[in-house]
């Protein structure tokens, strides 16, 4: 089995349409397909390095039922702005457990291809067995919501 979901989509979007929603915390909220990301707080990246609050409920999911509600940094590990952005959480596990999400943006005749990946290859052993926490199925309709989020402007 592989330690990473990688899924792709076309966009009728231009790329930097698409990569203000994916830089922005309340983009993160507005797209997700999984339900655990309920707020934010902060402001949206502009660099690596960068981090913002993401006030999660793992009730959603149903595999961790005595998590409830916690929070989430979310720090930036890749930026380049219209082209792709990265990003690795740290939650209630210390040290972080070292899966990361991104998106690669590119302009094709029609809008963008975005791919959206979920890698889990460098999270510690202990917590392998746990991996992945989010389905393809969730990243597939999160590109789904972000293709309606870009094109409704929000």
């Amino acid at each position: 089995m592989s330690d990473r979901i990688e899924v792709t989509r076309v966009i009728a979007a231009e790329p930097a349409a698409i990569f203000a929603v994916l830089r922005d915390p309340k983009g993160h909220v507005d797209i997700d397909a999984s339900g655990m990301l309920q707020s934010h707080t902060g402001e949206p990246a502009s660099a690596v390095g960068d981090s913002f609050t993401v006030h999660m409920d793992r009730e959603a999911l149903g595999d961790m039922p005595e998590l409830g509600r916690y929070d989430v940094e979310v720090h930036i590990e890749t930026y380049e702005p219209d082209r792709a952005i990265a990003w690795s959480i740290v939650g209630l596990a210390r040290p972080p457990l070292g899966h990361v999400y991104g998106y690669t943006l590119e302009p094709v005749a029609g809008g963008t291809r975005v791919t959206s990946y979920y890698d889990w290859s460098a999270v510690r052993e202990d917590w392998k067995h746990r991996f992945p926490i989010v389905p393809e199925s969730a990243l597939k309709a999160t590109l789904g919501i972000l293709a309606r989020t870009v094109r409704q402007g929000s």
